[in-house]
Order: C-alpha cells, then sequence, then structure tokens
C-alpha cells in the first residue's frame, strides 16, 4: 500500500521473475523504477522491459550519476559502470538494519570481484568493461570493521585473499581487534606461506574453498587454473593445523563426471576430515563463458531462471543422464551430512574434545535444521549470537595448544566459488526519505531481491 517515488531493486537470476513483478507493480502506481545488479547486467534488454531505467556493473560510479541526473529531472535509460574504485565509498548505513533478526547481522565486503576467471563465474559479465578485481583502502576496511559491534565478522568478498598486500595489511592492521571471522579463499592461497597465519591471528576461524572437482580434466574445461597442480590435502591440513575449520565446495556434472562421481568426491571429503561442505550443480549463467559454449552447441535445456540454481539441471549433461545428475546430488548431502559419516570424519581428529566438535558442529548445523527454523521463525536468533562468537573463540585458543578444529558459519557465494550457503544476509532496507537540492523530498523503497 505504499506510494513511494523512486523504486531500486537489485536482480538476481532466481529472484528474476519477482523482481520483475514487483517493479511492475510499481510502476503501475506511478512510481520510477530502476533495476540493477547481475541478472540485469547479464540481460539489459530482458530487464528493460519492466524498469524505466537499468544500471549495469558496479554501482560505486553509476549511482551518483543517476540521482544526480534523477533530481535534475532527466535519468537516462541505461547506465553502464566504467570507473572502477571503492575510494569515495560512503560508510554503509548499517543503522537500518533489524540486527535482532540476523545470527550473522556482521556482513562486510571490502572488495569487488576476483582476480581470477572461472568459466561459469557471472565476473566476467559483470565487470566487463573494467577492473575486474579492485579493494578498499586499507585504511577505510579497518575503520567499517571498527564502526561494527560484537565481535563475529562474515567477508562475504569472493576471494579477500586475492590481493595479497592489501590482505596482508588488512589482516596486520585487525591484531588486536578481538575479532573471531569467517570469509572465503582459494587452495592456493591456503598454501602461500605466512599469509594463513596472519589471517589466523587476527580472528579468522572457518574458510569456504572452492574444490569444485578432483578430476584435473574438469579444471582445464573450467578454467580454474588456480587449483590445478594444488595438493587438496596439504590446503585441508595447514587449515586444521591453525584451527581453521574447512567449508568445502565441490561441482557434480562437469563434461569429464561419469556415474561414480558422487561416492568418490563424498568419500574422499569424509576422509580428509572436512567439517561442511555444499554441494553444486553446474548453472549456465547469462553472459557467462559456460552459457556460451553450452548454447553454441545446442546443450541448454530451457530459460527458467526461477530453476537456474545450482540444484536443478537445465542443461545437457555430458556423460551423466539429467535425472541421475540431480539424484546424486541429493544423494552428496544426506551421504555427507549422515550420522556415520560425521563419526568418520571426526575419527581423524587428534583428540577425543576436537572430535567433539566435530560431531556437534556437523551434525548440529544439519540434523538441527528444524530448530533453526523454529528459532528463526520466533525472530530469537540473535541470542545464540553470543554462543557462535564463544565457539569459535574456543577454536583459535585450542589450535594455539596444537590442535587442528575449527568452526564457523557454512555460506553462499556467487558461482565464483559456484554457491555458497550463507549466513542470514541484511534486510532490505525500509522505505528511506531523502532530499533533493531544491528541497522536494524523494521518498524511495529499496528491494533487494
Amino acid at each position: 500500500d505504499d506510494e513511494p517515488e523512486l523504486v531500486v531493486i537489485q536482480v538476481y537470476i532466481t529472484s528474476a521473475y519477482r523482481a520483475y513483478r514487483i517493479a511492475e507493480h510499481y510502476r503501475r502506481k506511478g512510481a520510477y523504477v530502476v533495476l540493477g545488479g547481475l541478472h540485469v547486467t547479464s540481460l539489459p534488454e530482458e530487464a528493460a522491459q519492466h524498469a524505466d531505467t537499468v544500471c549495469l556493473g558496479p554501482g560505486e560510479d553509476i549511482w551518483p550519476a543517476f540521482l544526480a541526473d534523477y533530481r535534475s529531472g532527466h535519468p537516462a535509460p541505461v547506465y553502464r559502470s566504467s570507473v572502477r574504485t571503492l575510494a569515495q565509498l560512503p560508510p554503509i548505513r548499517r543503522d537500518l538494519i533489524k540486527r535482532n533478526l540476523y545470527l550473522v547481522p556482521n556482513s562486510i565486503v571490502v572488495s569487488r570481484g576476483c582476480p581470477h576467471a572461472c568459466d561459469f563465474c557471472y565476473k566476467e559479465a559483470f565487470f566487463r568493461g573494467g577492473k575486474g578485481f579492485y579493494t578498499q583502502t586499507v585504511d577505510a576496511a579497518l575503520a567499517e570493521i571498527e564502526r561494527l559491534p560484537g565481535r563475529h565478522l562474515y567477508f562475504l568478498d569472493d576471494h579477500l585473499f586475492g590481493n595479497v598486500p592489501f590482505a596482508t595489511a588488512l589482516f596486520e592492521g585487525m591484531r588486536g581487534m578481538n575479532r573471531v571471522w569467517q570469509a572465503a579463499g582459494t587452495v592456493a592461497s591456503v598454501l602461500r606461506p605466512e599469509l594463513l597465519e596472519k589471517a589466523k591471528e587476527c580472528g579468522l576461524r572457518s574458510l569456504f574453498v572452492g574444490f569444485e572437482t578432483l578430476s584435473a580434466d574438469n579444471l582445464r574445461e573450467q578454467h580454474k587454473a588456480q587449483n590445478l597442480s594444488r595438493d587438496y590435502g596439504a590446503a585441508i591440513r595447514r587449515l586444521h593445523e591453525l584451527g581453521i575449520m574447512v567449508n568445502g565446495s565441490f561441482v557434480f556434472g562437469m563434461d569429464g563426471d561419469e556415474p561414480a562421481v558422487f561416492e568418490r568426491t563424498v568419500e574422499w571429503a569424509i576422509q580428509q576430515g572436512i567439517e561442511t561442505a555444499t554441494f553444486h550443480i553446474p548453472t549456465p549463467y547469462p553472459g557467462t563463458a559456460l552459457h556460451d559454449r553450452m548454447r553454441k552447441a545446442g546443450r541448454l535445456l530451457h530459460s527458467n531462471w526461477d530453476l537456474y540454481d545450482t540444484r536443478h539441471v537445465v542443461y545437457r549433461p555430458a556423460r551423466l543422464r539429467a535425472d541421475q545428475l540431480e539424484a546424486g546430488y541429493w544423494w552428496a548431502y544426506r551421504a555427507f551430512y549422515r550420522w556415520s559419516s560425521i563419526w568418520r570424519g571426526a575419527v581423524g581428529k587428534p583428540s577425543l574434545v576436537e572430535a567433539a566438535r566435530h560431531v556437534a558442529y556437523a551434525g548440529g548445523w544439519k540434523k538441527l535444521e528444524p530448530f533453526w527454523d523454529l528459532v528463526i521463525r520466533a525472530r530469537h536468533i540473535s541470542r545464540l549470537r553470543p554462543i557462535l562468537e564463544a565457539v569459535l573463540t574456543g577454536f583459535g585458543r585450542h589450535a594455539a595448544r596444537g590442535d587442528a578444529f575449527a568452526t564457523g558459519e557454512a555460506v553462499r557465494c556467487t558461482q565464483c566459488s559456484v554457491t555458497r550457503q550463507a549466513p542470514p544476509l541484511a534486510p532490505a532496507p525500509p522505505a528511506v526519505t531523502r532530499s533533493t537540492p531544491a528541497g522536494a523530498p524523494v521518498k524511495a523503497t529499496l528491494q533487494r531481491v
């Protein structure tokens, strides 16, 4: 029933149809609608049918330009990012976040993009026309961290370790802040001498790692060169020795995969003692090299964006049937998180205490999903935050004595490490009111869909 003047929606592929319905609803009521985000950048012609303006690429340079044009009464139909910098990024309006509704309200991003270019990743499409990886200044990142209450942080950067000088200075600056945090990195960054130690010393307790596949041929096919000739086992041991939990990401259905891939991958992950794992089906997002390759080969089954969620098969697999691939995906989750598998993963821990922690974390995360759902629906999830912080703090202390266990929240990524199971993100901000230079208020509804 609201009557905003301006509606802005960030669109992801699996919410595209809902975003378009919301956009059309407000356009019928006379609002000016702006769409942006990954899906809009990949398919601007499609999105433009449901918006007055589309924003393509990162918004740091184009959003201020749009606002200036809108206030002057002459907004353009398309704004395309070309200037890539976070130098003038204003402080985030965290006062708009209802912290009591989230276990992890302190999500933070201090970089954009990734230094790599995997075929399945949106990155090349989204950052086309400019730099594909850049960071804030270290001082700006540290200042943003200082503003966050509590101890726990979640870095949602695609690759926090991607710029080594930046990451090194950031981790050194975070020492003494008394934080515990989680993030994503690559196998190569884990194996790099000294950097991981610096991260651990300033509070890293859980790392999402995109292993993706145990096949070198599959890695080459997807141009994930950063994983080639890397010792996955050594990376896992290194993380565990420092008291850092491993959240491993795996993809089923690449062209080299056959029916045995599911059991082989799950068995390997269990034997390695990985605490949590996420599994995915390749999803050829529009604008990616994978989509282009599938389209040219006539292998795309449809363009129902609701099903482009890494859980459904939307292309013709090379060596698997579509139903076989989906069944294997769901089997992998059941097999990895069954109690017998959790116990087997715990057996290799160096002490009974560490084994018990493995069982408690892996079991608690998956086996207690109904409990988490109940707590979230009751809006009491924030009451569990001190427990999360205490648990993460304990892992670091045990690692200092030589133990090899850590934990953290299992998390979502865009598909640069495919898709992560993410902690709850900040809610869409409510309607806000800004003043134009002429003093006329502009009421805007912001939607993240």
